[in-house]
Protein backbone atom coordinates (compact mmCIF):
# COMPACT_ATOMS: atom_id res chain seq x y z
CA UNK A 1 0.00 0.00 0.00
CA UNK A 2 0.85 3.51 -0.56
CA UNK A 3 0.18 6.47 1.14
CA UNK A 4 -2.72 7.21 -0.84
CA UNK A 5 -4.10 3.55 -0.09
CA UNK A 6 -2.84 3.86 3.66
CA UNK A 7 -5.02 7.16 3.77
CA UNK A 8 -8.36 4.95 2.80
CA UNK A 9 -7.34 2.72 6.67
CA UNK A 10 -6.42 5.58 8.59
CA UNK A 11 -7.44 9.61 8.85
CA UNK A 12 -3.95 11.09 9.53
CA UNK A 13 -3.08 13.21 7.29
CA UNK A 14 -0.29 15.41 6.64
CA UNK A 15 2.13 15.79 9.23
CA UNK A 16 0.48 13.24 10.80
CA UNK A 17 0.75 10.36 8.21
CA UNK A 18 3.74 8.33 9.54
CA UNK A 19 3.92 5.60 7.26
CA UNK A 20 5.10 5.78 3.86
CA UNK A 21 3.92 2.23 2.84
CA UNK A 22 2.62 -1.05 4.56
CA UNK A 23 1.71 -4.64 3.59
CA UNK A 24 0.77 -7.45 5.14
CA UNK A 25 2.62 -10.68 4.86
CA UNK A 26 1.54 -13.91 6.77
CA UNK A 27 -0.85 -11.77 9.33
CA UNK A 28 2.02 -9.40 9.83
CA UNK A 29 1.90 -5.58 9.00
CA UNK A 30 5.11 -4.04 7.50
CA UNK A 31 5.24 -0.65 7.56
CA UNK A 32 8.34 1.44 6.09
CA UNK A 33 9.06 4.98 7.15
CA UNK A 34 11.55 7.01 5.57
CA UNK A 35 13.29 10.55 8.27
CA UNK A 36 13.76 13.04 6.22
CA UNK A 37 15.14 15.40 8.39
CA UNK A 38 12.69 18.08 8.06
CA UNK A 39 9.60 16.60 10.62
CA UNK A 40 8.27 19.19 13.13
CA UNK A 41 8.81 16.85 16.03
CA UNK A 42 13.16 16.98 14.97
CA UNK A 43 12.51 20.77 15.42
CA UNK A 44 13.96 21.30 19.22
CA UNK A 45 14.46 17.26 19.74
CA UNK A 46 17.46 17.97 20.37
CA UNK A 47 18.90 20.59 18.52
CA UNK A 48 22.57 19.50 16.82
CA UNK A 49 21.54 15.85 17.80
CA UNK A 50 18.41 15.45 16.48
CA UNK A 51 16.57 12.16 17.61
CA UNK A 52 13.04 10.79 16.74
CA UNK A 53 11.02 11.04 20.03
CA UNK A 54 9.82 8.02 21.64
CA UNK A 55 6.41 8.96 21.23
CA UNK A 56 6.37 9.54 17.55
CA UNK A 57 7.73 5.89 17.54
CA UNK A 58 4.82 4.30 19.18
CA UNK A 59 2.36 6.12 16.84
CA UNK A 60 4.48 4.91 13.78
CA UNK A 61 4.13 1.11 15.37
CA UNK A 62 0.46 1.84 15.28
CA UNK A 63 -0.18 3.08 12.09
CA UNK A 64 1.50 0.22 10.51
CA UNK A 65 -0.73 -1.69 12.57
CA UNK A 66 -3.78 -0.67 11.65
CA UNK A 67 -3.40 -1.70 7.79
CA UNK A 68 -4.30 -5.25 9.45
CA UNK A 69 -7.73 -3.68 9.29
CA UNK A 70 -8.04 -2.55 6.68
CA UNK A 71 -10.88 -5.07 5.42
CA UNK A 72 -12.81 -4.35 9.00
CA UNK A 73 -12.97 -0.92 9.65
CA UNK A 74 -16.23 0.25 8.99
CA UNK A 75 -16.54 3.88 7.52
CA UNK A 76 -16.63 7.14 10.34
CA UNK A 77 -14.19 4.16 12.56
CA UNK A 78 -11.29 6.41 13.77
CA UNK A 79 -8.60 3.73 15.52
CA UNK A 80 -7.80 5.37 18.92
CA UNK A 81 -4.50 4.40 21.43
CA UNK A 82 -6.07 3.16 24.63
CA UNK A 83 -2.84 1.66 26.16
CA UNK A 84 1.20 1.38 25.82
CA UNK A 85 2.85 -1.77 27.64
CA UNK A 86 6.14 -2.60 27.59
CA UNK A 87 7.69 -0.30 25.35
CA UNK A 88 11.50 -0.48 25.59
CA UNK A 89 13.28 1.57 23.06
CA UNK A 90 16.71 0.36 22.26
CA UNK A 91 18.44 2.11 19.91
CA UNK A 92 17.82 6.25 18.49
CA UNK A 93 16.17 7.29 15.40
CA UNK A 94 17.91 9.78 13.37
CA UNK A 95 17.43 11.63 10.34
CA UNK A 96 17.88 9.49 7.01
CA UNK A 97 16.89 6.63 8.79
CA UNK A 98 14.82 4.19 6.86
CA UNK A 99 12.22 2.84 9.89
CA UNK A 100 10.96 -0.66 9.33
CA UNK A 101 7.99 -2.03 11.60
CA UNK A 102 6.34 -5.36 11.82
CA UNK A 103 3.55 -5.75 13.86
CA UNK A 104 0.77 -8.10 14.87
CA UNK A 105 -2.71 -8.43 16.68
CA UNK A 106 -2.25 -10.40 19.39
CA UNK A 107 -5.81 -10.54 20.70
CA UNK A 108 -9.30 -8.77 19.76
CA UNK A 109 -12.48 -8.22 21.54
CA UNK A 110 -13.95 -5.89 19.15
CA UNK A 111 -14.36 -2.53 19.26
CA UNK A 112 -10.72 -3.30 21.03
CA UNK A 113 -7.49 -4.30 19.75
CA UNK A 114 -4.09 -5.42 21.21
CA UNK A 115 -0.95 -5.91 19.40
CA UNK A 116 2.56 -6.22 19.81
CA UNK A 117 5.38 -4.58 17.64
CA UNK A 118 8.70 -3.93 16.39
CA UNK A 119 10.31 -1.01 14.93
CA UNK A 120 14.00 -1.59 13.45
CA UNK A 121 16.65 0.64 11.29
CA UNK A 122 19.03 -1.38 8.47
CA UNK A 123 18.00 -4.50 10.57
CA UNK A 124 18.74 -2.78 14.54
CA UNK A 125 16.14 -3.16 16.86
CA UNK A 126 15.13 0.66 18.21
CA UNK A 127 11.79 -0.40 19.98
CA UNK A 128 9.54 -3.06 20.89
CA UNK A 129 6.36 -2.06 22.89
CA UNK A 130 2.91 -3.83 23.13
CA UNK A 131 -0.35 -1.72 23.00
CA UNK A 132 -4.10 -1.38 22.45
CA UNK A 133 -6.24 0.44 20.51
CA UNK A 134 -10.32 0.52 20.13
CA UNK A 135 -12.34 1.39 16.94
CA UNK A 136 -14.38 4.27 17.75
CA UNK A 137 -17.70 5.81 15.75
CA UNK A 138 -18.13 9.06 15.34
CA UNK A 139 -21.14 8.64 17.57
CA UNK A 140 -19.51 7.04 20.37
CA UNK A 141 -16.79 10.17 20.49
CA UNK A 142 -17.52 11.44 23.65
CA UNK A 143 -16.10 15.09 22.50
CA UNK A 144 -18.49 14.71 19.49
CA UNK A 145 -21.35 15.62 20.98
CA UNK A 146 -23.72 14.02 17.80
CA UNK A 147 -24.70 10.62 20.74
CA UNK A 148 -28.15 11.00 20.88
CA UNK A 149 -28.32 9.33 24.29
Amino acid sequence: MNQNEIMTILPHRGNMLLIDEAEVVDGTAIGKYTVTGDEWFLDGHFPGNPIVPGVILCEILAQSTCVLLSGGIEAGATPYFTGITSARFKSPVKPGDTIETRCKITKEKAPFYFASGTLSVAGKLCLKAEFSFALVTRSEDPKDGSDTQ
